[in-house]
Parts: C-alpha cells; structure tokens; sequence
C-alpha cells in the first residue's frame, strides 16, 4: 500500500489547467503517493444539487490530504438559474464548498505564505517574507446569517441590546445580518500555530491584526488570547495592529513584517494584499489545516475564460504543492521543489502571460520539473 493516500480534486476552470501543472512535478518527485480523483465544483452543483456531493466527503476521511485547484462562485440569484430544471425551485441553496470543507473538517489554521522569489519582475521589492495565520473556521464566514430578519429574532435583540432599537423600523425583508462569531479556543489555536511557526523559522515578530478598538468584544477576545499566548515565547515580540493601519503599513513598509496572524475575514484581506506584493494570486499558495486532515490549494479564483488555454501561472499550484509536502513530512522533496522554482523564476526564461512572457502553464511546470 502506498505511504500517502491524497485526493485529487481539481474543481472548475483553471483549477484543471494549474492541477496539471502539479502532476508534472510529483511525477518527477516520485512521491509514494495514490491520487483518488474527487468530485467537487460548479459542474456537481448544477446537475446534482451539490458541490461537494457526500461521497466526496466521504471519499475525503480515507485520504491523508487533499490537493484542490479551483473553484466557481457565484451570486445567490445565478446559482438557482443554472441548476438542471427538475432541480430549480426546489429550495436548494449553493454554499461554497471549500468553506464547508473548512467546517466540516475543521481545518482551523489557513496558512498563506508570500515570499518575494528574486528575479520576478512582478516584486513589489525584495526582501518580502510574509505568512498570514488566518482563523479559519469562524467570524464572519461561519454562515449564521438571517434575511429576511423574522420579527422574534429582532425582538429578542431589541430587548438585549440597546444599539438595535434603531433598526426596529425596517421590514423583515428590508434587513439581513450575519454575525461575527469568534470563539477562544479557535483563537488560541490559531494564534498558538503562529508563535509555533515563528519560533521554528526563526521570525523575530508575530503581528496580530485586528480591530478590538471598534470591534471591542470579537477582536477583542482574539486581542487578550494573542497577549497571553506571547507571554509562553518570550523570545518572540509581539506587536498588535488595525486592519486599516497594517493595509496601510504593508504597502509601505512590507519588509518590517513577517508572520501575521488575524481571523477569518481580516485573513482574507491581508493575504490577498500580501500576495500582490510578491507577484499577484499567481504566486499565492495556501494550506487549510486540521488536527489530521488537510486540504492545498492555491488562492486564485476558477477564471473561467481561461480554462483550457494554459495561460494560468502555474507557480501558485507549485508552491501549494511546496506546502503539501512539508505538511506530508517530506522536507527533502519540498526543499527540491522550492529551489527548482527559485531557478525557474530567477532564469526569466520562462514567464507566463502575467509576468510579460509568453510560456504556457505547463511549459513552466516542465521547466520546473526539468531542475528537480
């Protein structure tokens, strides 16, 4: 039997394209791997109802990891207009399946690494290092959302907080919230792996980004966690900052920085700032992490209008896939991977479309897979 039992789940559009691109060099890294292909995407959710159908699921909790390339979303109002007929108007409701794959395998730590690789022309500068610890499971994205707004839940807030009075006047349908829900444990965890990681790479600073002076109970919860987390690694600093400033503060000066840590939508904002500092989503990889069960995947969304054409830069799925194989123990592999792509990028010989070039998707990948 095999070492690693890995699911392979491409999703939609490029997904295909940059999945590919990996497969050419796990070829070559010669990992003792079984790849089980699973369904999951746009296709399953207009002829099935679902996206991430059970078997998935099901398929998922034989599997050691899972390797994803993309996935499509769309506005609530598309979604019911692209099901199969005998489907619509059935009450179904799409629902992102990487985010209920976060849930449901409770793949608390998104880890977002943005380093600056030297010779790509599309550096903000060099020297960046960055790696967002992002909450995963929580926050604003936990799904608990109402709207219409029936009246028992606006008369349950208007007697317990004062602040709601003002909103008494509109119409259920004229209201719609989502709560913003951030628990401790989920706050420790995540602001725990961050320290963790910082002391094993040798970062001198965690930063915690959040907003306790406006958001006083949620980010202030995720505040007080990270001040007493730091207080068990006194070698590393500690410094605390608004999500406004650091958006601000990583613009100027992003070689201050190094690991970040923040809850699920601040995580959101600030990796995909990162990344556009170091080349763009093409560059920007991701782990979402559990206890045992994990899922890679580049950040980059599905780019339909791309599918096929193997214009994609393929350099996002190749560093996930970097990712994969630290999580997997393989250090040697990972470490040969990075260096051949550090080579790739640094030649200039081969460049997709989005840094001036004119190389496919998988004449990079073999590029790559030619140095391993």
């Amino acid at each position: 039997m095999a070492k690693y039992q890995i699911a392979w789940m491409p999703g939609d559009g490029i997904g295909n394209d940059v999945m590919e691109a990996a497969e050419i060099v796990l070829e070559r890294l010669d990992l003792d791997a079984v790849y089980h292909h699973a369904d999951i995407g746009w296709e399953f959710w207009c002829k099935e109802g679902d996206p991430l159908p059970q078997r998935t699921v099901d398929l998922l909790k034989s599997c050691d990891c899972a390797l994803f390339g993309a996935i499509t979303s769309k506005p609530k109002e598309e979604c019911e207009k692209e099901l199969v007929p005998e489907l619509q108007n059935k009450g179904l409701q799409y629902s992102s399946p990487i985010v209920r794959l976060r849930q449901e395998f409770n793949l608390s730590i998104n880890l977002r690494p943005c380093k600056a690789y030297p010779g790509n022309p599309l550096n903000y500068r060099e020297g960046i290092d960055l790696v967002v610890f992002r909450e995963n499971t929580e926050d604003l994205y936990s799904g608990v959302e109402f709207h219409p707004v029936e009246k028992e839940i606006m008369a349950f807030l208007n007697d317990h907080h004062p602040r709601m009075k003002r909103f008494a006047h509109h119409a259920p349908q004229d209201l719609a919230i989502t709560l913003r829900i951030i628990t401790r444990a989920a706050s420790q965890k995540i602001i725990r792996a961050a320290f963790e990681y910082a002391k094993k790479h040798g970062y001198p600073t965690v930063t915690v980004v959040e907003k306790p002076n406006v958001l006083r109970e949620t980010s202030g919860l995720f505040v007080r966690q990270a001040r007493a987390i730091a207080q068990e690694y006194p070698d590393i600093e500690l410094w605390e900052t608004n999500i406004d400033a650091m958006c601000m503060w990583l613009v100027k000066n992003p070689e201050n920085y190094g690991v970040m840590v923040t809850s699920n939508m601040f995580g959101d904002i600030i990796s995909d700032l990162s990344a556009q500092l170091v080349g763009g989503l093409g560059f920007s990889a991701s782990g979402n992490i559990g206890d045992d069960f994990a899922v890679f995947e580049p950040t980059h969304g599905s780019a339909p209008k791309y599918a096929g054409l193997y214009k994609t830069n393929p350099m996002a799925m190749l560093i996930t896939t970097k990712l994969m194989l630290d999580y997997l123990g393989e250090a040697d592999r990972a470490q040969q991977l990075e260096s051949a792509i550090k080579r790739v990028i640094s030649s200039g010989k081969l460049r997709t479309y989005d840094m001036g070039g004119s190389s496919t998707t998988l004449d990079v990948a073999r590029g790559v897979r030619d140095l391993l």
